[in-house]
């Protein structure tokens, strides 16, 4: 099965590209036009009828959410390897004592068992989501998950305040349990929202990945600013992490709020009217499935599997080096004792400037797309990512034991390095989230949702198992 045959459009899909010469229209305003209210309207009905159904998004508000979701799928995940001065000071062998800190063996590789305690669960539970998707409605996944992880922030509040040096172990293995357990709820969070985001035009679906990359630029501004301005590391980290809080909180209230606006009810009624739990007059769904059921896997991966795997490649190559090897480069000038080399070099060259660059990446799928699902130029594009991997390493990454050779010896590289992996995993890693949805049936794309999302943390777990082969070669 060649990529073409496999990306092609569903008609039932809200991504139909122009297949006619005429005037050039957007993705969304096709996906206006294409709306679950017009396809339930008369087969004669004329289009000006069918979109005049449409609510307006006033305020931009269900955008707004879309956006907060985004922010708050990723938000944990970000704040917990963001964090790298908390970890390295509980980890430490004298974290007890102020004086200047000898690095335990727990600490060195911290960032690759943090990798791999977040992204094994996460696979876990997107298929554990997909199985769900039918069976739990979107309130009760979504809202259970977010609960889960603020109970998780907050006992990882109150622990800031607790000296752990004679149990650094214990610590360590505790804070490995609430990244699982976190990591587990945001995936199904993520992956539920990504669902609904199927549903409504590609706008609503940019929103919440564009909002993926704010949670991470927001939790390095937030790191950085607790450096300047905390006393301590634990003040900082104590600010820090109660951030983290009253997001999620915000986060959970502006859920509740979705489904009281007109535009959202409108789509939202209309995916119900599509969806396979949909009785017909003789008792039976009217779909292939029932309500209770597992949705079709075979259909969604017809259509999306060169989508799939080019999410799978984009972040599997993105964990290998990120965070694991890019917040391990020092400075060059490291000696010279300035603030910049030794307290703010990592936050801002690997965190706030991955960051920044992958929120770019995602915001610029909003006026700049390479040619949709049946185009053979986004696997391509994606491919040649992997040369990230080698020009990282070749930085000043310390310590190292085997590999000696720094090639880039000037602080700029890296900040080059960082934002061009930001920037290639934002834009090559939204495009197959976005279209992913589109090109299967309406009854589906929830499902897909799902599915692309099991792509994708698919390929974090593999990127974070091979980032800590990288560490332990270099």
């Amino acid at each position: 099965m060649d990529s073409t045959a496999a990306g092609q459009p569903s008609l039932n899909s809200s991504y139909l590209p122009n297949a006619h010469g005429d005037d050039q229209v957007s993705a969304d305003e096709e996906s206006e036009d294409q709306t679950p209210s017009a396809s339930l309207l008369p087969k004669h009905s004329p289009g000006p009828l069918a979109v005049q159904y449409i609510p307006e998004d006033s305020y931009f508000l269900v955008y707004i959410i879309f956006f907060l979701m985004g922010i708050g799928s990723l938000l944990p995940w970000n704040f917990f390897i963001t964090a790298k001065q908390y970890w390295l000071y509980k980890l430490s062998n004298n974290s007890h004592d102020g004086d200047a800190e000898q690095l335990s063996d727990l600490s060195d590789y911290f960032e690759s068992y943090l990798s791999i305690a977040s992204t094994v669960p996460s696979v876990l539970c997107l298929i554990l989501n997909y199985f769900l998707v039918n069976r739990l409605s979107p309130n009760v996944r979504i809202l259970s998950s977010l609960f889960i992880i603020l109970v998780v922030f907050v006992a990882t509040t109150v622990l800031v305040e607790v000296d752990v040096s004679g149990c650094r172990l214990e610590f360590l293995v505790a804070t490995l349990a609430c990244v699982a357990v976190v990591s587990g709820a945001s995936n199904i969070f993520s992956g539920s929202m990504f669902g609904i985001s199927g549903h409504f035009p590609m706008r609503i679906s940019q929103a919440l990945i564009s909002g993926q990359a704010m949670g991470g630029t927001l939790s390095a501004v937030a790191s950085v600013v607790d450096l300047a301005v905390a006393n301590d590391v634990t003040s900082s980290a104590l600010v820090y992490f109660l951030t983290a809080d009253i997001f999620i909180l915000l986060c959970i209230a502006s859920y509740l709020l979705l489904p009281k606006l007109a535009y959202s009810r409108h789509y939202i009624l209309a995916a119900r009217c599509t969806s396979p739990g949909v009785m017909s007059e003789g008792g039976t769904a009217a779909g292939s499935t029932t309500r209770s059921g597992v949705p079709p896997l075979q259909p969604i991966l017809r259509k999306t599997w060169v989508l799939g795997l080019s999410v799978f490649y984009v972040f599997c190559v993105s964990i290998m080096v990120f965070p694991a090897v890019s917040s391990g480069i020092q400075s060059v000038q490291k000696g010279d004792g300035s603030p910049w080399t030794t307290t703010y070099f990592v936050p801002l060259t690997s965190f706030l400037m991955y960051n920044i660059a992958d929120f770019c990446g995602r915001q610029a799928t909003a006026w700049l797309q390479v040619p949709g699902p049946t185009s053979r130029v986004l696997p391509l594009l994606v491919l040649c990512r992997s040369i990230m991997v080698p020009l990282l390493m070749l930085c000043n990454y310390q310590p190292r034991v085997h590999l000696r050779t720094v090639f880039f010896t000037h602080d700029v590289y890296p900040v080059i390095f960082n934002c061009l992996l930001g920037l290639s995993n934002g834009y090559l890693g939204t495009l197959p989230m976005i279209y992913g949805p589109k090109v299967v049936p309406r009854e589906l794309a929830e499902a897909t949702g799902v599915v692309m999302s099991f792509f994708l943390t698919l390929g974090l777990a593999v990127g974070s198992a091979f980032s800590v082969l990288i560490v332990h070669c270099i």
